[in-house]
C-alpha cells in the first residue's frame, strides 16, 4: 500500500473518531479516487500515481472555485475551498514561480532548445521534475515564455 494511501486510511479513521464530517468525506472521496483507478487499471497503483490522482481533485476544485466565484455562489466556493484546504495537506510543497522558472531555464539549457518547437521535449523533462510540485499549467507558460523569449 502507497504512503498517501495508508496516511489516507490513518486519517479517515482519525476523523470518524473526532467527529469531523467535512474531512472524512472529503478523504473518502480521495480514496474512492484511487481505489477507482486501481480498479480501472487491475492493480496497485504506486506513490507518483497516487499524487497524480489528488494533484488532479486538487485541480478540479481550483476550476470550480473559479467557476462558482463568477457564478456568485459562494456557498459551494466555499464547501470546494474547504475541501480543496485539506487536499492540500496531502501534496507536496508547490514550488515558488521563481523555483520554477530556474528549473525551466536549467532543462531548456540542458536540451539545448531554442524553438518552440522543441517545446514537447522540455515538458516531458519538465513533467519528470516537477510532477505533484508545480501546476504543470505555470510549467507549460514558462517554457512557452522562456522559448519564445
Amino acid at each position: 500500500m502507497s504512503t498517501i494511501k495508508s496516511r489516507l486510511t490513518a486519517d479517515m479513521k482519525a476523523a470518524m473518531k473526532g467527529g469531523e464530517k467535512s474531512r472524512l468525506a472529503t478523504i473518502r472521496m480521495l480514496l474512492a479516487a484511487i481505489k477507482q483507478r486501481e480498479i480501472d487499471d487491475r492493480r496497485e497503483l504506486s506513490e507518483d500515481e497516487a499524487l497524480g490522482i489528488l494533484t488532479k481533485q486538487a485541480k478540479q476544485r481550483r476550476e470550480s472555485i473559479a467557476q462558482y466565484e463568477s457564478a456568485g455562489r459562494d456557498d459551494l466556493k466555499a464547501v470546494e475551498e474547504a475541501e480543496l484546504e485539506i487536499i492540500e495537506t496531502y501534496l507536496p510543497k508547490q514550488l515558488s514561480p521563481e523555483v520554477i522558472e530556474a528549473a525551466i531555464a536549467e532543462i531548456i539549457r540542458s536540451e539545448q532548445a531554442t524553438e518552440m518547437s522543441q517545446m514537447g521535449g522540455v515538458m516531458k523533462i519538465a513533467r519528470e521534475r516537477l510532477a505533484g510540485k508545480a501546476d504543470m499549467a505555470a510549467v507549460s507558460k514558462a517554457v512557452r515564455d522562456n522559448l519564445s523569449a
